[in-house]
């Protein structure tokens, strides 16, 4: 990784991308075969590096972690010679000509870094279930968020779910209609209260409801075997999902007014443009299947259109003062 002090920005760059997980990598590839002049930068904290084996990442019949893909990527991507910063965008905001933003450095050095066209690959946070003595259960892969990725491998297993509220449902039974007979649903205190159609939901998929917060519980080696509830009871499970949800990191969009909906997720069109004009989304921060070969097909779509737009003027020029810029 570079230092955002040691690149030439005196001149706006074609594009900035912030954010280098799969969507955002993948974007500068583009970018890079573009030869368009460009920069990436990484806060190093993507929810892929916590993705311990996925299994549907096409030609990987073998699995891959998520620390390998970004391995892979960034060296893929180094063989163009693009420049990477390690650092975070702290504030976004339009100028004449496209954009100007602050990039925070490894060092605490803040500097302004103008780009014509910005894609936003930031991705989100998982919500952390509250399990005790057991802080950032997920980061440390004791409890896994993706069943689309590994559920496959989880089949016929002792599976319990954590959440409450449609999402944990709608998760549980997915994972019930999709992978197991044997699931729980633990909303770890959460209450709910079941109409008649969720109550048939559970029972057709025999699905077992846990309203008891959890009390103790035990690891063994890179899983909770025993969950303890504040009734006394255990139970053992062999794979649990969290279904919490996310806290997608889309602040510097929606301090530009982009469309959203309820979570904090982006509204792109086909061309993964938001509503906001020259500001592109990619990955886990727009509306729809977090999968990092969405992500992935987000960044290839995004970087084409910034490719295919880079010599049209952006909203703030007259007609013909992005060509000569982008060729200059």
């Amino acid at each position: 990784m570079s230092d955002p002090r040691s690149a030439d920005f005196d001149a706006p760059l074609d594009c900035l991308i912030v954010g280098g997980g799969p969507g955002g990598l993948t974007a500068a590839l583009y970018l890079a075969r573009f030869e368009r002049r460009f920069l990436l930068v990484d806060a190093g904290d993507s929810r892929a590096n916590w993705i311990p084996t996925s299994h549907n990442i096409p030609v990987f019949a073998d699995g891959i972690s998520g620390q390998e893909i970004l391995a892979r990527q960034r060296a893929h991507l180094a063989r163009y010679g693009a420049q990477v910063a390690r650092g975070s965008v702290t504030a976004l905001r339009k100028a004449e000509g496209g954009f100007a933003a602050d990039v925070d450095g490894r060092r605490g050095v803040v500097r302004e870094v103008r780009a014509r066209r910005v894609l936003l690959a930031t991705g989100a946070d998982d919500v952390e279930p509250d399990l005790p003595d057991l802080p950032d259960a997920v980061r440390q892969g004791l409890v896994r968020y993706c069943p689309i990725c590994d559920g496959y491998e989880a089949r016929g297993k002792r599976i319990a779910v954590i959440g409450h509220g449609d999402r944990g449902l709608g998760e549980a039974v997915f994972v019930a209609r999709t992978y197991s007979r044997d699931v729980t649903l633990l909303t770890l205190g959460q209450g709910m209260d079941l109409d008649a159609g969720e109550r048939e939901r559970v029972r057709e998929h025999g699905i077992q409801v846990v309203h008891d917060p959890v009390s103790g519980l035990d690891t063994e080696g890179d899983r909770i075997t025993v969950l303890r509830t504040a009734s006394g009871e255990e139970h053992r499970f062999e794979v649990l999902y969290s279904a919490l949800g996310l806290k997608l990191r889309s602040e510097l969009a929606l301090a530009l007014g982009a469309e959203h909906d309820g979570t904090g997720a982006l509204a792109v069109d086909e061309h993964n443009r938001t509503t906001v004009p020259g500001l592109y989304a990619a990955g886990g921060v727009v509306r729809g299947l977090d999968q990092v070969v969405v992500a992935m097909g987000h960044g290839a779509i995004a970087a084409t259109d910034i490719h295919n737009r880079c010599e049209l003027p952006t909203e703030e020029e007259v007609d013909g003062a992005e060509r000569r810029a982008c060729n200059a």
